[in-house]
């Protein structure tokens, strides 16, 4: 692997008080970094995709607590503002909640920091736990199909689906990555693609709609994908198409893994019912880019999901730091789950 994850260190914590990201709306065009400054500069990056994936904004949102505090903000009203950026990702509440919690212990702004870099840390062991739990679970498998983009740029280390492909990489295993365009943001062929270019790891893009195709044609040994929340039995919310995908692989005979670290699970949400759904804006699927010519009439009515749930009986395991988890997922994540 040519690309470390320092190299393409997502977000970190600077010592002049600020948390410095990869603008991910820049890329694969220009990689820069910006450095955020305040809480609100942290809640508009993640509102707009500026940092994403599941494990980094759950970091992200305790920084980002822990700048509204120290600029003088009253600590309920920033933690609910961060946690509310985004909604569907388990990781976001629960980071800042752990910020917060340090805060309201007799601790300062500078305690909330701390625990976003105890996140990031954690993220990174966890990260190269599933990497090789997976390896070792699709030993056999050297053709992975993948949604949205679940890898460096997503995590602190090496990702979680991604993970899997780079521990491979690592062992000197074959393997060869087929990645959805995943609309409407097309992160699957902005940023998988040009990440695993990076690596030098091969990679082929296809649009969503073809996935189908590709999967019945016997090119794909397994799909692997991400989460942003997992529901206690098992259920599954992942970026908007993942649904389609899972079914798609059933009918194909193809494994179908989600490869999550265990903080992904929402113990309080039953099934994927209990997961909120983020809406986003008619633009993103209206237009190419920011400023080019509609592809629609502006006023065009548009349902624009984040996220889709993938219900559990569709899942063939669920591969986190302590090990996989099938066939009964929720138990099997419970089990994995207990104090060892």
């Amino acid at each position: 692997m040519t690309t470390s994850p320092q190299a393409l260190r997502a977000l970190e914590w600077i010592d002049a008080g600020a948390l410095r990201i990869i603008d991910q709306r820049e890329l694969p065009g220009r990689l820069s970094r910006v450095d955020l400054a305040s809480a609100d500069d942290v809640i508009d990056a993640i509102r707009t995709l500026a940092v994403r994936g599941a494990n980094s904004i759950g970091s992200a949102g305790a920084f980002g607590f822990a700048l509204g505090v120290r600029d003088g903000e009253e600590p309920r009203a920033v933690a609910a503002r961060v946690a509310a950026a985004r909604p569907t990702a388990v990781a976001l509440r629960e980071g800042v909640a752990q910020a917060a919690a340090a805060v309201s212990e007799g601790g300062s702004w500078r305690d909330a920091v701390r625990v976003g870099t105890a996140l990031l840390e954690q993220d990174v062991e966890d990260c190269a736990r599933i990497g090789e739990a997976g390896r070792i679970e699709l030993a056999g498998a050297t053709s992975i199909l993948t949604h949205c983009n679940t890898g460096i740029l997503a995590t602190a280390g090496i990702g979680t689906a991604l993970g899997v492909v780079y521990a491979k990489a690592a062992a000197g295993e074959d393997v060869h990555v087929y990645s959805t365009e995943t609309r409407p943001l097309r992160q699957g062929l902005r940023l998988t693609v040009w990440e695993l270019q990076q690596a030098e790891i091969p990679v082929t893009a296809l649009v969503d709609s073809a996935a189908a195709a590709l999967l019945h044609s016997g090119a794909v040994d397994a799909v692997v994908v991400g989460a942003d929340r997992i529901a206690a039995n098992g259920d599954t919310a992942n970026k908007v198409g993942t649904f389609s995908v899972a079914l798609a692989a059933r009918d194909a005979g193809v494994p179908f893994y989600v490869a999550a670290p265990l903080s992904a699970v929402d113990v309080t949400a039953a099934d994927g019912g209990a997961i909120p759904i983020e809406l986003r804006g008619a633009e993103e699927v209206l237009r190419e880019d920011p400023g080019s010519a509609p592809l629609a009439a502006a006023d065009t009515d548009v349902w624009n999901p984040s996220f889709d749930v993938t219900p559990a009986r569709l899942i063939d395991g669920i591969i986190t730091e302590r090990g996989v988890a099938h066939p009964d997922l929720g138990l099997g994540l419970a089990a994995l789950a207990r104090p060892a």
